[in-house]
């Protein structure tokens, strides 16, 4: 699922830099779905200082404060599951973005008793090729508050 004219190179065993950097996109979710922040740190870029941006939320500048709010996430988040679907991904030499929409299930604050809350939302997540592999620089989601699409555009 690749938005852009050519491969931009193959790695070991005809893996595609695109795929080593769609791995990285899958690691970030599966940190945010176990809830473990060892994981999630792991896979943030700690320098410069990264940006994370949830939706309806102000932006989080800097690795320690982003830290420390992935810790309060992960305390108050019983449980959050996510199904990314439009995945496309670009990469240009040592910077990489990947968008996708996020079909989130949770539970937790808003969610019906005994139950599961759904939404949705537009995702944008940028990385950048380190000597340790390929880390989140930028986190950027927005929620989907219409239908939207071309059919929408259009009218």
């Amino acid at each position: 699922m690749t938005d852009g004219p050519a491969r931009s190179g193959e790695g070991a065993r005809g893996t595609t830099v695109e795929d080593v950097v769609l791995n990285a996109n899958t690691a970030f979710y599966n940190a945010f779905e176990a809830g473990d922040l060892d994981l999630m740190a792991a896979v943030w870029l700690p320098e410069p200082d990264p940006v994370c941006i949830h939706p309806g939320n102000a932006a989080i500048y800097g690795y320690p404060e982003m830290m420390r709010a992935w810790a309060m996430i992960f305390a108050n988040t019983p449980y959050i599951q996510f199904f990314l679907t439009d995945v496309q991904v670009r990469v240009d030499e040592d910077v990489a973005y990947v968008t996708c929409t996020e079909n989130v299930l949770s539970s937790g604050d808003g969610a019906p008793e005994d139950g599961f809350a759904g939404g949705k939302a537009l995702a944008t997540n940028v990385f950048r090729r380190t000597s340790s592999g390929w880390r989140l620089w930028i986190h950027h989601a927005s929620p989907v508050l219409s239908s939207g699409g071309q059919q929408e555009e259009a009218e």
